[in-house]
């Protein structure tokens, strides 16, 4: 009888268009009291509520099937409840104080919103609340706790993902579901894309997305927006920050609502800073950098479903330092007169725009849509970008652009998700994009050209029993690039011409890469505390317009280029394992990892006979470098433990240790090393929270952390390519208290974050500025990274 009234419910759930309600109270565990303000969530919906003063709350227009609920409130665990609704229903859920770490939901690479204890995928989630507490000055450099991700850096503006020792095509990054496309090839293009803007950052560790297609075989960084406020509420939230080191001043005002299912959230943001100071090179000429932001969205949340419509723009001034001196050490610089000087003291300090240096706008419009089906889901995304990028070399003439791109990104995402039928999660979907980029400039360093791509997913999740799930899917891609032949007479410019005044500097190209991507993992719940993870994964990448067809130097890079159309696509092959074990006194995970890439793609110095670097365009007097191919393997692992005591619960001693080594198959010495390989790290933490019982004060918490960097040995040495880089140690250390005030529980945040306390002279391994000019008055070469921030931030929220 028990089993004809399950699957009588089962059929209700999954059949019916009835639109139902779900009722209840968060209480605390021990006290049994209703906790004001607590948060229930739909993730897949985007539907959030607020819990009253007495903790009840109330989410109306649900279509019946099977949901996770998601419940938080600060101070407390995070619980994640599977429930099935097919009639209005009451719950009550019971939340302990947070002395384990909390619960994660994950939505980027699956199907749908799970648990990420029950998916094979190896991923993390970082909140806003974990980077404000940092000294980060992008939206990249506030991963750099995480282990396993590391940055390759251009100074302060510039940042890019490198997840286990891969970067550049090889990660793709998201904003809400549709690809960021903004010239990632290139050494010195960042990520546009405004910290301000983003509530939560998700993570995956290798191949294992089948959402996305081709790129993604280092792994998915996705920047999540905050969803809309509860129904009937208002909120307006100012954020600050200065920061010592570089002057930098930087704030952001928004305003959301949801009145009646219609929602709205505007934003805009400013941020200025002066040049970067070291312990060794002291103030780094023209390193400062502005940007001015904005976005608005507008949504509706009804019984079909919801829809949202998104529009941001990004826009950044960034200086690129070339770190050229005198004799004596003293950066130098060319007047507009072609007058070689030295740096003043009014020329490092202030807020000022030099050459070179870049000029962005990168313009997105969006439209995310749920439709809530009889028999399933229905998502639906769409986008446009342009990406405009000037870059500026001439300093007799600064208004000269030398380098234009103007590229334009149409993209598409559908996936349809089948009801949950006997423990069976099913998705099926496809995803493109049409992408063109036209030369605008003086200077042409790529072609201009078309890319098409296309692919097509399916991907399954099934719960054995309580213990075992399993999960995969598979994903078939073509990308397709066209390029037209360019030919430029004896002054520079394109022309039509064939006489022997014109040279060729670029041939026509098309070219046409086909690739499969799966992957196929189990997780195995040991007990309720442990969680033991396999997944194995294949991912394939296509050569980028740069790899195939570049030819020049970019301003700021230390290099001239090369691209070589005989690459092939590359082929990833990986095999992750995990161990979780999150217990109420003890957070430990073990991800060890091997990933074997077929036709690695890197690029290789050119040298005469003698080993001396090849220069072909002797105005530049830089290296030439071309790409190339091998084949290499990747393996490490990240280790992560977390201990709060009891009765010690708002101590938290964290530890961690990242370590890659990737080599190539059948190389030399000098050439087995992969280049941009991070170096090992560890870190250790000792953080105090502590909920305060004053009216006025919600929290407090005082963190110390010391960052390792072990040094780099296993380093690309050919052709003096790289060099060895020593290890060094970084203090730092943050505080940070909520002030209650005009019945606010979180009016006023206020946080102090100091880095490089100890104003070590370092040099990261992944940092570019490594590599600039050497300093005659100490024989160092390049530019260290910045010395001792202090960074002062605040939110006020109304």
């Amino acid at each position: 009888m028990k089993n004809v009234v399950w699957i009588f419910i089962q059929f209700l759930a999954l059949n019916t268009n009835a639109q139902i309600s779900v009722k209840g109270n968060i209480i605390d565990h021990l006290t049994k009291k209703g906790i004001a303000g607590a948060s229930v969530s739909l993730s897949d919906q985007k539907q959030e509520v607020t819990a009253n003063t007495q903790g009840a709350f109330e989410l109306s227009n649900i279509k019946s099937g099977q949901y996770l609920l998601e419940i938080s409130a600060i101070g407390y665990q995070s619980q994640l409840t599977s429930i099935l609704l097919y009639q209005d229903t009451f719950i009550t859920i019971e939340l302990s104080l947070a002395h384990k770490e909390l619960s994660e939901i994950i939505i980027t690479g699956v199907s749908r919103s799970t648990e990420l204890k029950k998916n094979p995928i190896i991923a993390k989630t970082i909140s806003r609340a974990e980077w404000q507490q940092t000294t980060a000055t992008n939206i990249i450099d506030a991963l750099k706790n995480v282990p396993g991700i590391n940055q390759i850096s251009t100074g302060s503006a510039i940042s890019k993902p490198i997840i286990r020792g891969l970067g550049y095509n090889r990660v793709i990054s998201l904003m809400n579901g549709l690809r960021q496309e903004g010239q990632q090839w290139g050494d010195e293009h960042g990520i546009e894309i405004d910290e301000n803007a983003v509530d939560r950052i998700e993570i995956i560790k290798g191949p294992g997305s089948l959402m996305y297609g081709s790129d993604g075989i280092a792994g998915v960084v996705h920047f999540i927006s905050p969803n809309a406020p509860s129904m009937g509420k208002i909120k307006t939230q100012f954020n600050s920050n200065y920061q010592s080191n570089n002057q930098l001043l930087a704030y952001s005002i928004s305003n959301a609502g949801n009145i009646n299912g219609y929602y709205w959230m505007g934003q805009m943001s400013q941020k200025i800073a002066g040049n970067f100071e070291t312990p060794v090179d002291g103030k780094v000429l023209n390193s400062g950098y502005a940007q001015w932001n904005g976005q608005l969205a507008l949504g509706i949340h009804k019984k079909w479903g919801h829809s949202e419509l998104r529009f941001s723009t990004f826009n950044a001034s960034i200086n690129m330092p070339e770190g050229l001196r005198d004799r004596f050490g003293r950066f130098i610089f060319t007047d507009i007169s072609g007058t070689t000087k030295t740096a003043t003291e009014n020329d490092l300090n202030g807020y000022h725009s030099g050459i070179p240096r870049q000029e962005i706008h990168h313009t997105r419009i969006s439209s995310n849509s749920l439709f809530l089906l009889p028999k399933g889901t229905l998502h639906l995304d769409l986008g446009f970008q342009k990406n405009l990028r000037n870059e500026y070399g001439n300093s007799m003439n600064p208004n000269e652009v030398a380098l234009a791109f103007d590229l334009n990104s149409f993209l598409f995402s559908s996936r349809y998700n089948f009801n949950k039928k006997n423990g069976w999660e099913i998705s099926m979907g496809t995803s493109g994009m049409i992408q063109t980029n036209q030369n605008k400039g003086s200077e042409f360093i790529i072609p201009q050209y078309t890319m098409y791509d296309m692919g097509a997913f399916g991907y399954f999740q099934k719960s054995l029993n309580a213990q075992w799930t399993i999960a995969g899917g598979i994903r078939g891609d073509i990308r397709k690039i066209e390029s037209d032949a360019l030919r430029l007479d004896s002054l520079g410019f394109p022309t039509e011409s064939l006489d022997s005044s014109t040279s060729l500097k670029f041939g026509a190209l098309s070219k046409a890469f086909y690739g499969i991507s799966g992957s196929i993992g189990v997780t195995y719940q040991i007990d309720p505390s442990s969680t033991l993870k396999l997944n194995i994964s294949r991912g394939f990448r296509a050569p980028n317009i740069s790899e195939l067809r570049s030819n020049g130097r970019h301003e700021g890079t230390f290099r001239y280029e090369l691209g070589n159309t005989s690459l092939t696509p590359e082929i990833s092959h990986q095999i992750d394992l995990a161990f979780y074990h999150n217990s109420d006194h003890i957070t430990f995970e073990c991800t060890p990892f091997v990933n074997f890439i077929s036709n690695y793609i890197y690029s290789n110095k050119w040298t005469d006979s003698m080993g001396q670097p090849i220069i072909i365009d002797t105005a530049d007097a830089v290296p030439t470098y071309q790409f190339t191919q091998g084949n290499a393997t990747l393996f490490g692992g990240e280790l992560y433990l977390d201990i709060h005591p009891h009765p010690f619960d708002w101590l938290h001693i964290a530890q961690s240790f990242s370590y890659v080594r990737a080599i190539q198959s059948n190389a030399s010495d000098s050439t087995k090393n992969l280049p941009f390989i991070p170096a090992p790290k560890y870190r250790v933490e000792l953080k105090m929270e502590i909920q305060s019982s004053l009216q006025w004060l919600k929290s407090s918490y005082l963190k110390i952390a010391l960052d390792h960097y072990f040094g780099q040995n296993d380093f690309y040495s050919a052709n003096h390519t790289e060099t060895y880089t020593p290890a060094y140690t970084l203090l730092s250390s943050s505080i940070g208290t909520q002030i209650k005030a005009l019945g606010q529980k979180e009016f006023i945040t206020i946080s102090v974050n100091i880095e490089n306390m100890a104003n070590v002279a370092y040099q990261n391994h992944l940092s570019r500025l490594k590599y600039a000019p050497e300093n005659p008055a100490t024989g160092q070469m390049g530019i260290y990274n910045p010395g001792r921030n202090i960074s002062l931030k605040m939110t006020v929220q109304f």
